[in-house]
């Protein structure tokens, strides 16, 4: 009897393991797009580390940086403004981070609290988003706003223009 109980144990304990939050790897197709009073466009390259489990997200963890000279206005001047000092200050800052804090289930999805930094400034930052899969096919999509003023871009004035949307599309698929 012993024996069989030790075996459950360990049979429920595997089980347990395999529950634990995924490796996922971000897959070609993502976007990050962006939109406000002065640009609107999308950085064309972005990387990351992601565990996340839909069904125990406490033990989620979520590290992204996006490649700041990957912007992409549709306007080459624009662009080129953009990556300047007078913005992001590509040449000082050639990365944008986002590391996890805590993420947890909402009523609607998930929310992911975490640190966001942005020409060397960091802010504490909540990024609603939702995690969906079918068919092997999974993604993970997001809609927040920075206030651009927070990190020192551009001129700001205290107004709902001082904030960007950020919509975020991920396609990933798990670690094997």
């Amino acid at each position: 009897m012993r024996k069989y109980l030790t075996s459950v144990s360990l049979l429920i304990m595997s089980g347990y393991a395999f529950a634990m939050a995924v490796g996922w790897r971000i897959m070609e197709g993502y976007q990050v797009r962006f939109e406000g009073k002065y640009a609107h466009g999308s950085f064309r390259k972005m990387e990351g580390n992601i565990r996340f489990d839909p069904g125990n997200p406490d033990d989620s963890h979520f590290e992204v940086s996006v490649d700041v000279a990957s912007i992409d206005t549709g306007i080459e001047l624009k662009n080129k403004h953009a990556r300047s000092e007078k913005w992001f200050d590509a040449d000082k800052y050639p990365r944008i981070y986002f590391l996890s804090k805590a993420v947890s289930r909402t009523d609607t999805g998930f929310i992911v609290c975490g640190e966001l930094e942005l020409r060397g400034i960091k802010k504490d930052i909540a990024i609603p988003f939702t995690f969906s899969g079918a068919g092997g096919q999974y993604q993970f999509y997001g809609k927040f706003k920075v206030n651009r003023g927070d990190f020192g871009i551009g001129k700001v004035n205290g107004k709902e223009t001082d904030s960007t949307t950020v919509e975020v599309s991920v396609p990933v698929l798990p670690l094997e």
